[in-house]
């Protein structure tokens, strides 16, 4: 897309796309898009696109099946990104999808064994026949109903998926399986854009999506950090943990935002408090790009767990998301026409010499814990990018310390009262960080080796 002339926006849109063609189990066209810009301007802007419950939602709705879906939002973040900011149309950024639902895409491991895993699921909501079930890794899998689908988003923009034959598909698959998401509900749909919420970091600023995402959590976590000051080395990790678990206590009010900011975060600085608090999930896909312009998109695309409800619509090709799930209590309780805190949580980093950073990863609750890690482990124990990326991790989940083997500090954190299980590295828990940004000497990038390794391929 930068050859084509255009910028890290097209560049995102397009990635994106074929992420949600070749990867429907961590995202798809049945999902939602959350995304950060900087503008060349300096300005940054936050876009939604997520979708709401159903009017008439069932309450509480169940975590797959057609109760779980949310309207899906990421057709609309596509057509609003590339109108507010794009250089190409609509039609050259999903080409390279179209291409790949079209001409073909040799099935990997980690779909094959994907697919598999959630075969029942698959069968009992509509996707018995999908050809995806029914291919070995290394089999071309052609999908001429997605193609079609995405040729007409491309020519006619999001009305050929909110309106129309797409809509009436996608109603008709929700309530075949008990949910009440209707046609009007999609033709409804909206997105917003927004400022981010903002806080200091490193002498600049981060900046996280407003609610309702709950990345003001990151937010959180780094003002008691940037408060701090000096943090040793030895403690780094324990206090990591801790506060991670203090904000997370925060996660069910994150439609808050900023407000949260003036809660105070209790952490013992010497021993485990061992409260909880981040949940299990997984899944997602992030997206990370800027150009020599001065462009940066940090993004994430998502059907929240492998293949999101398992709803299939065998009309588009598509599954479709279980974002209702996310429902919990308090002001995040479920309800009709709301949209549930989500675990997507972009972040863009700029410091005080102008070095701008992008930054996602997959995981769920651990994107916040991930992020985090990263950032204090450049700014506190002096680690470049790609070495704070490379680095042992942990997750706290559901009241364990999960933690990388070999992670210099686990006998440490033991000592300290954290229950912790080791897990090999390169576990899907541990995230799988996509960064990209610019500084005085152009545009740069680093990858998360983790993607890959748990499937043989380091």
């Amino acid at each position: 897309m930068l050859e084509a002339g255009g910028c890290a926006i097209d560049a995102a849109t397009a990635a994106q796309a074929v992420i949600c063609a070749v990867m429907p189990h961590s995202a798809g066209l049945g999902g939602d898009l959350l995304q950060t810009v900087r503008l060349p301007t300096g300005s940054e802007h936050s876009l939604n696109a997520t979708g709401r419950s159903a009017r008439s939602m069932p309450s509480p709705p169940s975590s797959d099946g057609g109760t779980s879906v949310t309207v899906p939002g990421v057709v609309s973040g596509w057509e609003v990104a590339q109108r507010r900011w794009g250089r190409l149309p609509l039609s050259a950024v999903l080409e390279p999808a179209l291409r790949a639902a079209k001409e073909g895409y040799r099935v990997d491991a980690i779909l094959h064994r994907s697919a598999q895993d959630q075969r029942r699921r698959l069968e009992r909501f509509g996707g018995g026949d999908w050809g995806l079930l029914h291919l070995e890794p290394g089999d071309l899998w052609r999908q001429p109903e997605l193609a079609s689908l995405i040729e007409a988003i491309g020519k006619e923009g999001s009305t050929a998926f909110y309106q129309g034959s797409a809509a009436r598909a996608v109603a008709e698959s929700v309530s075949a399986h008990g949910g009440s998401l209707d046609e009007t509900d999609l033709a409804r749909h909206s997105i917003d854009v927004t400022p981010p919420v903002t806080t200091a970091w490193r002498g600049g600023r981060l900046a996280v999506q407003p609610p309702n995402s709950q990345g003001v959590l990151l937010a959180m976590a780094a003002r008691w950090f940037e408060q701090r000051g000096v943090v040793p080395d030895e403690a780094l990790d324990h206090l990591l943990v801790e506060v991670t678990e203090a904000v997370f206590a925060h996660r069910d009010n994150a439609g808050r935002g900023s407000a949260l900011f003036d809660e105070t975060l209790e952490v013992d600085e010497t021993t485990a408090a061992r409260r909880g608090g981040p949940r299990a999930y997984l899944h997602t896909a992030g997206v990370a790009v800027v150009d020599s312009d001065g462009y940066a998109v940090s993004s994430l695309v998502s059907v929240f767990d492998d293949f999101g409800s398992a709803v299939f619509v065998p009309e588009l090709g598509i599954s479709l998301n279980n974002r209702a799930a996310g429902f919990t209590q308090g002001s995040n309780a479920p309800r009709p026409n709301a949209r549930p805190v989500h675990t997507l949580a972009p972040a863009l980093i700029t410091d005080a010499t102008g070095r701008t950073t992008a930054l996602a990863t997959p995981g769920a609750d651990g994107q916040v814990q991930t992020l985090l890690q990263v950032m204090c482990r450049m700014r506190f124990l002096g680690q470049s990018l790609a070495e704070a990326i490379a680095a042992p991790r942990w997750r706290s989940e559901n009241g364990l310390l999960l933690i990388e083997a070999g992670h210099p500090r686990l006998d440490a954190l033991t000592e300290q009262g954290h229950p912790c299980t080791v897990r090999e590295p390169g576990d899907g828990v541990f995230g799988a960080v996509v960064a990209a940004g610019f500084d005085d000497e152009g545009p740069f990038a680093e990858a998360d080796w983790r993607r890959q390794v748990k499937r043989g391929k380091r």
